[in-house]
């Protein structure tokens, strides 16, 4: 099979920018052909507006696209991220020469100005469902109001010209939970297939969770990443036994080292490897976040490991931990708190994190991942050949 990738990298390469270079590599390693057609957002404060400006309808980036499509004859066409610098007037425009098309909606963006369904320190569904004014009112995107008014003219201008249900053959979403607010969206649920990311398998653990003795949080430090409810909760009880150690970097660092106490480490960044190693030596990961995460890949790997995961109970991640997890009530320290708790049960670690690794081999492996894939390609071929 012969695959277009097509995708505007972010500034900061994240997790999206990651899972667009998985699946390239998993499709050739099958076997298939992949070529990409890759677009960056522009530096600087004239250009990045020029670029936003159009990002409702980018005419130029589109036809850039299928330029490259009709040199490359793919048999399917594979669109990641469009904002801003490409924008959703690459679907019709890829309709119009008649090749399938398939989608992936990493965010949350088609309900959402900021595309977190967060603001002010808590979840937020004021714009679902509806025209997304609130927030443009709100100033939701980058704290303005003409840039958060150029998101909204967006959404709602392909929203109102269906172009996802017109002009896209399958639009694969994480979980079921992003396929909810996407459908209150617009977005046509016939057309959704849920397919999640994936993580490489770190092999077998040599020693069970309950031999560690560290508690993990990997990840950004931000507000919205609720690593100072984690902090706050850490410090309620005595865990003999057991140490709090944060890998991560961000602007929530300085104050994070200033509340360490004993048995609480902040390594700041690190490597990969360094946290695949740290991840198969641990007791558990927790993931305290206060927003509505879409699949963070922190977690997978984790489950990855066959570590327990401390999860909230909202959005989707108590349904991507599955049984591993050990959920709290989101934006409670005090639930937190006795989720941490937990963790000195040996008996529960060692069961959590056997069931973790179980869920990872079921649902978040390579191979089921690329076998997924090839299978939605098919489904849009034959939907754009009338089967």
């Amino acid at each position: 099979m012969r695959i277009l990738q097509v995708h505007t990298r972010y500034r900061q390469p994240g997790g999206e920018d990651a899972v667009v270079e998985t699946e390239r590599q998993l499709l050739e390693d099958a076997g298939h052909v992949v070529d990409t057609s890759l677009l960056d957002n522009p530096h600087g404060l004239g250009p990045s507006f020029a670029a936003l400006a159009k990002a409702a309808w980018n005419a130029k980036a589109a036809a850039k696209v299928l330029e490259t499509a009709q040199r490359f004859r793919p048999d399917v066409i594979h669109v990641h991220n469009t904002w801003f610098a490409l924008s959703p007037a690459v679907f019709p425009t890829l309709k119009a020469d008649r090749y399938p098309v398939v989608a992936t909606i990493h965010n949350y963006r088609l309900a959402c100005v900021n595309a977190l369904l967060y603001r002010d320190e808590r979840p937020c569904m004021d714009c679902v469902g509806r025209l997304p004014w609130p927030g443009v009112m709100h100033r939701c995107y980058r704290h303005s109001a003409i840039q958060s008014g150029i998101v909204a003219v967006t959404i709602t201008t392909h929203r109102r010209r269906r172009t996802w249900a017109n002009d896209v053959d399958r639009i694969i979403v994480l979980t079921r939970f992003s396929a909810d607010v996407l459908g209150r969206a617009g977005v046509p649920s016939g057309l959704m297939v849920v397919k999640p990311n994936a993580v490489d398998d770190p092999g077998q653990r040599t020693r069970p969770p309950s031999a560690g003795r560290s508690v993990l949080f990997v990840g950004r430090l931000t507000e919205e990443k609720g690593i100072m409810d984690l902090v706050e909760a850490w410090g309620r009880t005595p865990r003999p036994g057991l140490d709090l150690m944060v890998l991560g970097d961000g602007p929530l660092l300085k104050g994070v080292r200033l509340a360490r106490t004993a048995g609480f480490d902040v390594l700041g960044a690190v490597s990969s490897g360094e946290v695949r190693r740290r991840m198969l030596e641990a007791r558990a990961l927790v993931l305290p976040s206060r927003w509505f995460e879409g699949m963070p890949m922190v977690l997978l790997e984790a489950m990855a490991a066959g570590l327990p995961v401390v999860v909230p109970d909202h959005g989707a991640m108590v349904e991507i931990a599955g049984s591993g997890g050990i959920p709290f009530r989101a934006l409670d320290v005090e639930s937190l708190a006795g989720a941490l708790d937990l963790l000195s049960n040996d008996d529960l670690a060692d069961r959590r994190g056997a069931e973790s690794r179980g869920a990872y081999l079921d649902r978040y492996t390579l191979i089921g991942n690329a076998e997924a894939l090839t299978d939605i390609y098919a489904l849009a071929i034959s939907r754009k050949r009338g089967i």
